[in-house]
Parts: structure tokens; C-alpha cells; sequence
């Protein structure tokens, strides 16, 4: 089967139109075709009988005329036949023609003989016998050929035309709308606010447009509000760190200033990954930007932090994304790289056939396979990271939001020898 809606509609529905004709196609072979042939056979022999009984019952001296008259009055031509004749027989079409032969022959005699042209002269030859002779009867070709098959077949065709083509709009009508509201799933699933649907069509389909243009605008008023919250969080929570902070600086028990500055820290670095979600610049216009210059520019930053630190980057054309939104993903990578993932880093950016590929692998302790989509959730935390209180469990959430507002997808697999390979794709848009 098709994979999109409208071949599937456009199949059945072709389907139904043909299993339709072939019904009506045994219909009227039943009801028309057979009836006539009958018909044609039926008058094809009172012809012949009555022909042979004229010139049976008229004087020798008065067949000419009356064969004269048969052909002036009636357009039937009686001849003798001779062994010289050259004969052609009868067209395999219409169908009903062949019954009618059948049927003629059972009732005359198997030794009749029909041809369609004898001598060069077309009409329906019918042959007959008197005493030892035989004889040709041509019987007007439009006297048993009725034009009517094909007339129907020629509607029949523009039935069939008009019917698939009626079948294609019909299937288009109910695919369009299902089709625009698959890519607006997607804009949502991406992060975008699509454009309202309309809401016209079947009751259905209205409906459903209508209820999911509700969603959309109650995901986006969602969205408002959650920025204004947590920007007065922000405000809120980051004004008395900072007198604590100060507190902290003026305290004399150097230990217990230590402690406070590092909670201060570490409370400060939460908020800001909190708001780093919540915002991540969604509304970033992409731009074509030096990707490889971007990712050597954000691991640079990393390279005291990590035991060591490789780049592979390889030189890639202008590529269209949004850079905060990249800096961002890949700032979090590292750090998770930093911190759980032994400080041994390779970064590497290769172009691939549908857009680029840049790829954070570590020598840490890696994800199990079955945990490695749940991370990517937010405020999911691995249990061996649960005893470093720094974490909110928004880093690797961060990344695959990120990704997905750029259109690509985040893989967590495996590294060979050890590790994890953090695998951005992005698509070239």
C-alpha cells in the first residue's frame, strides 16, 4: 500500500470505481447482450425461412422478379454459391455477434456458413440450402448492428475519466486538511507557534482544526507566561543571593565563607539553567554562520576545565542555525563531559549528506542503553549523578531542545573503548 493518505484514498476508491464497472459490465452483458443476440438470431433465421420459402413457392418464371424485388425493396441479395467465391469471415467483435451465429446454426443446421465479405462485397452472407444447392443470403449489415456498444463504450470511458478524476479530488479533500495539520504538529513538535488553521471542511476536520488551533494558542500563552514567571524569579531569588553573597565576603571564618560563596555558586548556576529551558532563545533568527569557528570558539573555553581537550573539525560552507541556541547545546556538552565524563574530550564536526554531524564523546562511565532517552527529559538525573548537588537535570534536556528547534535529532550511544558520543545531526535548511 501507499504510504501517504491520498494515494491510499486515491487507490481504494479507484478500486471500488473498477470492481463497480466489471459489476456493471456483467449486468449488462446479462441484461443487453445476450437478449439481442438472441434477437438478431431470431430474425437472421425467419429471414432465411421466409426467403427460402418465397423462392421455393414462386413459378421459375417469376424468381427474377421477385429476387429483384427483395433486393430493391428490402436490400437482400439471394446468389448462388459458387466453389470460386472468395469469402472472409466474420470479426471476432462484438461478442453477441458469435452468439448469434451459434444460435442460427442449431437452428438451421451446422453446414450454414456466414461470412462478412464475399467477392468483395461486404454484408452479413448467410447460406442456405435448397434441394442440392446451396445459396448466399446478404443481409444489411446495419439490420443486426446496433451502434449502441459502441456508443456505451465511448461513455463508459468519459464515465471512467470523470469518475477518477472525481476520486482524486475527493481524496484530495481529505487528505489537504489532514496533511496541514501533520505540519503543523511538526512546528509545534520544533517549537514554533504555526499558523492558525482554517476551519472550514467537513464537520470533522473543522473541529479538529478548531481544537487543535485552541492547543496551539493555549501552548503559546503557556509559554508567555512561564517566561514572566520565571523572570521574576529570577529577579526575585538572584537579588538576595547577592546580599548573601556580600554577607559571605565580610564573614571572618574563612571556611564558612568559602562554603557560602560555593552554595551561592552553585544556587546561581541552578537558577541559570532553569531560565536557560525556559527561554533558550526560541524566537533566534538562524543565520549563515562558520560553524566550525563557532564550536572551536565554545571548546576553547572548556580547555582548562577538561584533562584534554581534541578538535576535529572539519571545514564546512556557511551553514544556516541559530548560534546562542548552538553555543548553548554545546556548552552543556562539555560541561557534562567536564563533569561526569573523565575531562577527556573529543569534539568533532564533519558535514554529512543532508547537513552536519557535531559529536562530543568522553571516557567516563557512559548511559545504559535503557536510560539514554530518559535523560534527555528534563530534570531526569542518573543515579550516579544524584551525589553532585551542582546538577539540575537540565543539561542534556537543554541540548535536545535545542536540537529539535533546529530541526535535528540527538543521539546518546556508545563509544568504542569506553565512553559516551554525544551526536548532534542538523539538517540543512
Amino acid at each position: 500500500m501507499p504510504k501517504t493518505l491520498l494515494a491510499r484514498a486515491f487507490l481504494l476508491i479507484v478500486v471500488l470505481i473498477l470492481l463497480s464497472l466489471a459489476a456493471s459490465v456483467a449486468i449488462f452483458r446479462h441484461a443487453v447482450q445476450e437478449p439481442r443476440a438472441h434477437q438478431m438470431a431470431q430474425m437472421v433465421v425467419s429471414t432465411v425461412n421466409l426467403t427460402r420459402a418465397a423462392v421455393l413457392s414462386a413459378a421459375p418464371e417469376w424468381r427474377g422478379a421477385l429476387l429483384a424485388e427483395l433486393r430493391d425493396a428490402e436490400g437482400m441479395r439471394v446468389q448462388l454459391a459458387d466453389a470460386t467465391d472468395e469469402l472472409e469471415p466474420m470479426p471476432d467483435r462484438p461478442p453477441e455477434l458469435h452468439e448469434m451465429m451459434e444460435e442460427v446454426r442449431e437452428r438451421l443446421g451446422d453446414d450454414t456458413r456466414f461470412a462478412a465479405w464475399r467477392n468483395g462485397e461486404e454484408a452479413l452472407w448467410v447460406s442456405f440450402h435448397i434441394g442440392g444447392d446451396e445459396f448466399w443470403l446478404a443481409l444489411p449489415r446495419e439490420r443486426i448492428e446496433h451502434p449502441l456498444s459502441e456508443v456505451l463504450l465511448a461513455w463508459v470511458g468519459v464515465v471512467m475519466v470523470l469518475a477518477l478524476l472525481g476520486a482524486y479530488f475527493i481524496a484530495r479533500q481529505v487528505a489537504r486538511p489532514l496533511k496541514r495539520l501533520a505540519q503543523a504538529a511538526q512546528q509545534v513538535g520544533e517549537g514554533k507557534t504555526p499558523s492558525p488553521l482554517p476551519e472550514r471542511g467537513a464537520q470533522e476536520i473543522a473541529t479538529v482544526s478548531r481544537a487543535f488551533n485552541r492547543m496551539s494558542a493555549d501552548l503559546a500563552a503557556n509559554e508567555r507566561e512561564r517566561a514572566l514567571v520565571l523572570a521574576g524569579i529570577s529577579h526575585d531569588l538572584r537579588t538576595p543571593l547577592a546580599r548573601v553573597r556580600v554577607a559571605a565576603e565580610l564573614t571572618a571564618d574563612a571556611s564558612l565563607r568559602d562554603g557560602l560563596a560555593a552554595d551561592v555558586e552553585q544556587m546561581d548556576a541552578v537558577i541559570q539553567q532553569f531560565l536557560d529551558y525556559a527561554r533558550l532563545d526560541e524566537n533566534e533568527v538562524a543565520v549563515s554562520t562558520d560553524v566550525a569557528e563557532l564550536v572551536e570558539e565554545v571548546s576553547r573555553r572548556f580547555e582548562s576545565q577538561a584533562k584534554s581537550l581534541a578538535l576535529d573539525l572539519q571545514a564546512l560552507s556557511p551553514f544556516y542555525v541559530r548560534p546562542l541556541l548552538l553555543k548553548r547545546a554545546l556548552s552543556n556538552l562539555l560541561d557534562n563531559a567536564v563533569k561526569y565524563g573523565g575531562g577527556e574530550i573529543t569534539v568533532r564536526l564533519l558535514q554529512v549528506a543532508d547537513g552536519v554531524e557535531l559529536s562530543v564523546a568522553d571516557r567516563g562511565m557512559g548511559i545504559p542503553d535503557g536510560q539514554r532517552e530518559a535523560v534527555k527529559r528534563p530534570f531526569v538525573r542518573l543515579q550516579a549523578a544524584r551525589s553532585d548537588a551542582g546538577g539540575s537535570g537540565l543539561g542534556l534536556a537543554i541540548v535536545e531542545r535545542a536540537v529539535r528547534l533546529h530541526g535535528g535529532e540527538l543521539h546518546l550511544e556508545s563509544r568504542d573503548g569506553g565512553g559516551l558520543v554525544a551526536r548532534l545531526k542538523l539538517p540543512n535548511r
